[in-house]
């Protein structure tokens, strides 16, 4: 049985990704943007073993978030789920791009960590000149390049730890839309498979998934100095560092 921490899981693919590996018999603990939602969030997924709150849009919240599910002890598998989507960009960057950098830099080392790109990141670029001068000029293609350029960063950093990122495809949630036209079952399986399997191919790091099947991406996530930069922007930004091991 593995322990297991899925940011965004009130609802969407962060809750079907919960609710199936519930049903497997792993111990889930959710998250919620606050009270009232993880309430829900915890009716929707009978059996998860706890809610933890935080708006991921506020960089103080995000931190206590770290230190609620530190206090829980170490996780197994960390889901970086959550994500907007049409939002202005200085929302999108908070929640997309420096919510996943701060809680990878501050929750106990798991032993795989998941991350939830997009086919869209094809279209971004990494626009690190706006960091620190207009993050409204960060659109969701970009931040949705930067995790996959953090996942990447972290496989050649933390050699211990299983670190991939995920397109779950253009599926019918709430964010994707009713006439997103991808399988809703198979936008959710792939991180529930790589945060549990002992299949050889769910056991690599620095890969981007789709559909359970290693896809092509950006070039950009692959340039070591963009990659570098990115992650001293984020501590500048931040106030914390990125742990070296």
């Amino acid at each position: 049985m593995a322990k297991i921490f899925i940011t965004g899981s009130a609802d969407g693919l962060g809750q079907l990704s919960a609710t199936a590996l519930v049903s497997q018999g792993h111990e889930v603990v959710l998250h919620a943007r606050n009270t009232e939602r993880g309430r829900e969030a915890l009716k929707k997924v009978k059996g998860a073993s706890n809610v933890l709150t935080g708006d991921l849009s506020n960089t103080e919240e995000t931190m206590k978030l770290a230190d609620q599910a530190n206090a829980l002890g170490a996780f197994d598998v960390v889901i970086h789920n959550a994500g907007v989507y049409q939002r202005p960009g200085k929302e999108i960057f908070a929640v997309n791009t420096i919510a996943p950098y701060i809680l990878t830099c501050l929750i106990q080392k798991p032993k795989r960590l998941i991350y939830l790109s997009s086919g869209m990141h094809l279209q971004g670029r990494a626009n690190l000149d706006s960091f620190k001068t207009n993050t409204n000029l960060i659109n969701y293609a970009d931040s949705k390049l930067h995790v996959l350029m953090l996942s990447i960063a972290i496989a050649q950093r933390w050699s211990d730890v299983y670190s991939n990122a995920v397109d779950p495809g253009w599926v019918p949630t709430k964010m994707g839309g009713r006439g997103a036209p991808d399988d809703l079952q198979k936008g959710y399986e792939t991180q529930t498979w790589l945060a549990v399997s002992d299949e050889d191919k769910a056991r690599v790091s620095g890969r981007y998934f789709y559909h359970r099947k290693e896809r092509p991406y950006n070039p950009e996530a692959d340039d070591e100095v963009l990659r570098k930069r990115f992650l001293s922007l984020c501590q500048d930004i931040t106030g914390i560092p990125f742990p070296s091991h």
